[in-house]
């Protein structure tokens, strides 16, 4: 390879949703990129036009874009470019890589049939035909002229050398009889003109590797180096599938994984950086080289998974969140106003540290967004006794003439409050936990009034001892 700056590319197909290798794959692309000072470049290879939608489209473009992993120049879409893969295959026909095959599909069908029985690879009698002869009036295919000995080497930066014998390799058709061009050329065209140095890809393309290895050799261009990545299996190692969960990127999104968790738990498949498990995009970046991606494949761990992201919940920004557990809220059918947004983003430092998930954080929240007077389970009132409606009440004074009103000063008053009346937490804790929450979770009982403030926190506990309970 030449010293070209490194381009790599991510060059998904628009059939269906963002599969979570794809995101890995497009992450090992950005890395390298970044790590190199290189570009990452998007293709979207929509040849496919039955099954290739816009909205297929969008999916690719919102899954990258929620990872954090936008290309540096705009996406080119490989369907557009069919008229300059049918230039070059004509440019192959004109140099001799390439032969124009005239089998009819009956014809085709007879030579596989005895390729078979021969156990040899198609081989059309085409193939060496003087192209003075070739008919000017007959539809034919384009088929590259493939070499019938030696070997085609590829030297993966994951795999290693990998070695292909060429009599193993039939002539593969580049141009249809109709015109159109075939996978394995428009991705060689492609990626030469995009000016991609560096092919970093699942290893379900492997055998096509050897065939664009050729077709490059055939135009006489430089061929990009190769890597292929490791398929991901499932916790129990087998082939990663709708039994094992989530596939999708957007499913991940929406079970609620921030992009930064992604992004690490993802370079953790297949690469890693000794023992090093929580790491920033910029540590990744000038850690990462392709060389060092293990050739096994990678499983994936949703206990890890969790883990990294209850790191990233703790280390983000509380506006930020409020804004993801609102839209969740939302979703549940509350309405978040302005005022909510206050007490959820007050709110959360106080209850995030237990959460693996987004979701899980809402829940954490659900206490303060309750309406009063709230309704107490059967428990909560069981919890009321006159005993404790008493001792309840003293605290509520003692609180509410507290000028202090932070988790210190709060878990003070109540400790203090707890040795003044010589008796332990157990003895109010819970009743006055259901006081404030009802029956949702709720942090600590400091934590717990001052999510909700001053005012809030006393009217509740008003509610809660009045007569009427």
């Amino acid at each position: 390879m030449s010293d070209r700056p490194v381009v790599t590319r991510i060059a998904p197909s628009p059939t269906g949703s963002m599969h979570i290798g794809t995101a890995r794959t497009a992450l090992f692309n950005w890395l390298y990129a970044r790590h190199t000072g290189g570009k990452f470049l998007l293709r979207v290879e929509d040849t496919d036009r039955e099954r290739s939608t816009e909205a297929a489209v969008q999916v690719i473009f919102e899954g990258l874009k929620w990872l954090g992993l936008e290309a540096d120049e705009p996406p080119v879409f490989q369907a557009t470019r069919a008229e300059r893969h049918r230039e070059v295959a004509h440019e192959m026909l004109a140099t001799g890589g390439a032969y124009r095959d005239y089998m009819t599909p009956e014809e085709l069908e007879a030579e596989r049939e005895v390729a078979r029985a021969e156990g040899r690879v198609v081989r059309s009698p085409w193939r060496d035909a003087d192209p003075a002869t070739w008919p000017a009036d007959r539809p034919f295919a384009v088929r590259l002229k493939s070499p019938l000995d030696g070997e085609t080497l590829v030297d993966d930066q994951v795999k290693g050398l990998i070695r292909f014998q060429n009599q193993n390799l039939d002539d593969l058709i580049v141009l249809r009889s109709d015109g159109t061009p075939t996978y394995n050329l428009a991705v060689v065209v492609d990626d030469h003109d995009m000016g991609i140095t560096h092919v970093i890809r699942g290893d379900d393309h492997v055998n096509n590797t050897a065939r664009q290895t050729l077709i490059y050799k055939a135009l006489g261009w430089e061929a990009p180096v190769f890597a292929h990545l490791p398929l991901i299996y499932g916790p129990d190692g087998l082939k990663l599938s709708k039994r094992h969960g989530a596939q999708a990127v957007g499913e991940f999104e929406e079970m609620g994984y921030l992009p930064e968790a992604m992004r690490n738990y993802l370079a953790k498949l297949g690469w890693g950086h000794g023992d090093d498990e929580i790491f920033s995009d910029e540590q990744a970046a000038a850690w990462f080289d392709i060389k060092d991606v293990v050739s096994a494949p990678a499983r994936l761990d949703w206990a890890k998974l969790n883990h990294l992201n209850n790191h990233y919940i703790r280390q983000a920004e509380p506006a930020r969140l409020t804004a993801l557990i609102a839209g969740i809220h939302e979703t549940r059918g509350r309405q978040i106003d302005a005022a909510a947004r206050v007490v959820l983003e007050r709110t959360i430092p106080l209850v995030r540290d237990g959460a693996k998930t987004l979701p899980e954080l809402a829940d954490a929240t659900v206490f303060v967004l309750e309406a009063r007077p709230l309704t107490l389970p059967e428990k909560a009132l069981g919890l009321l006794t006159d005993e404790t409606r008493a001792r309840l009440s003293r605290l509520r004074d003692g609180l509410g003439a507290e000028a202090d009103w932070t988790v210190a000063a709060l878990d003070a008053r109540i400790r203090a409050f707890a040795e003044q009346e010589g008796v332990g937490l157990g003895k109010f804790g819970p009743a006055l936990r259901s006081c404030l929450a009802g029956g949702s979770p709720a942090p600590d009982l400091a934590g717990a009034l001052v999510s909700l403030g001053r005012e809030e926190s006393l009217s509740r506990l008003d509610d809660a001892l009045s007569p009427a309970n």
